[in-house]
């Protein structure tokens, strides 16, 4: 059993949940209740990692993260290193490929607040900013919990674009899904089926979780 690789997984999937939930919070906003020019546009970019195969975004973060990419030119400028093949690259990677994920329980949940309670924080002089961190936010736990939830199950299943962007560096790179597919190729099925057990529960326990949250954001009980 690999577990460095299975440590790699779950310390990708805390780290990207826990920034990605932070960045999709005030998109999720803007594209519930905000009108601006292009929003068509910018809702659809957003949601286009769920529409591309992981291969064919992984290829464009590739472009974007090597050495003439905007991005990894930059991160090269200020540190001298580079971002493929990197943990803080396949976290990026991981972000851009999750926040579908993110935005869109989100932005579902905020659009269920009681227009009364803005209006009430309207009319008591509350800032949007304000109003965003004191209405909107605690009127939405179930649905910030089952973002999470998600963004969490989809990168420790990620697979196409992270070995792209990071291949497989043990302790660095090397999640559970290049782990097991590794095994495979070898031939070792008794790692590859320890491993895919590892799955079993944590993926079927959050979606009980995912499923809890629905139901008491749908009946209230």
């Amino acid at each position: 059993m690999d577990f460095l690789s299975l440590y790699v997984t779950l310390k990708l999937a805390a780290a990207t949940t826990a920034v990605l939930l932070t960045l999709a919070a005030p998109v999720a906003y803007a594209l519930a209740y905000l009108r601006f020019p292009g929003k068509s546009l910018f809702e659809a970019l957003i949601y286009l990692p769920m529409a591309l195969p992981p291969t064919v975004m992984g290829f464009y973060l590739i472009l974007a993260m090597g050495p003439r990419g905007f991005a990894g030119r930059a991160w090269e400028t200020l540190t001298g290193g580079s971002l493929l093949f990197t943990f803080l690259g396949i976290t990026l990677a991981c972000m851009v490929y999750s926040i579908p994920f993110a935005v869109q329980p989100m932005k579902a949940a905020f659009q269920k607040i009681d227009p009364r309670l803005l209006d009430n924080a309207s009319v008591l002089g509350l800032s949007r900013l304000a109003t965003f961190f004191r209405v909107v936010l605690p009127n939405s736990t179930s649905g910030i919990i089952a973002a999470a939830v998600l963004v969490f199950l989809h990168s420790i299943g990620a697979f196409g674009v992270l070995i792209m962007v990071g291949g497989s560096v043990p302790g660095v790179t090397k999640v559970a899904s290049i782990a097991v597919y590794e095994a495979v190729e070898a031939m070792d099925y008794r790692t590859a089926g320890l491993m895919s057990l590892c799955f079993l529960p944590i993926s079927f326990g959050f979606l009980l979780l995912v499923n809890r949250l629905s139901g008491v954001s749908k009946y209230g009980t």
